[in-house]
């Protein structure tokens, strides 16, 4: 698998609720002579994203699985991003990258049913900006 797939594959997961570190693959990529940010920083944006939509796609199709010992958001963390979906609006999207919380987050916004366009949006802006600081500080890592 080449460094543009992993990092791509790597993001996607980390979106998900499975323990990946999408900023180390991008930091290793982004130490790389020659390594092009735009690229890297756009890859993985976007794999981070589809996987939050994939969250957001749980949300709003499997909530009636919710009692199931295996689902993967437990209601106390359902329950309390659902709440700050609400009380702070669709703008709390953007701490989708946040680490802890911004999964049930994304899950919360399929629960509220936030339309896709938006929540894509908001999600795709809060996770590329998150991937800048991570290019940047790796390359200055490394420079330094």
């Amino acid at each position: 698998m080449s460094g543009a797939a992993g990092l791509f594959v790597t993001s996607l997961l980390a979106a998900t609720l499975l323990p990946v570190s999408s900023e180390a693959v991008l930091a290793y990529l982004a130490a790389a002579d020659g390594a092009d940010a735009a690229l890297l920083i756009a890859i993985a944006t976007v794999g981070n994203t589809l996987g939050a939509v994939v969250n957001w796609a749980l949300g709003r199709w499997c909530l009636h699985f919710r009692d199931r010992r295996w689902f993967p958001v437990k209601d106390a963390a359902l329950t309390k991003a659902t709440a700050w979906v609400e009380r702070r609006g669709l703008w709390v999207l953007l701490l989708a990258w946040v680490p802890v919380v911004g999964d049930p987050l994304t899950f919360a916004a399929g629960v509220l049913r936030v339309r896709i366009l938006p929540f894509t949006a908001l999600v795709a802006a809060g996770k590329g900006a998150r991937y800048v600081v991570v290019f940047a500080a790796a390359r200055w890592a490394v420079a330094g």
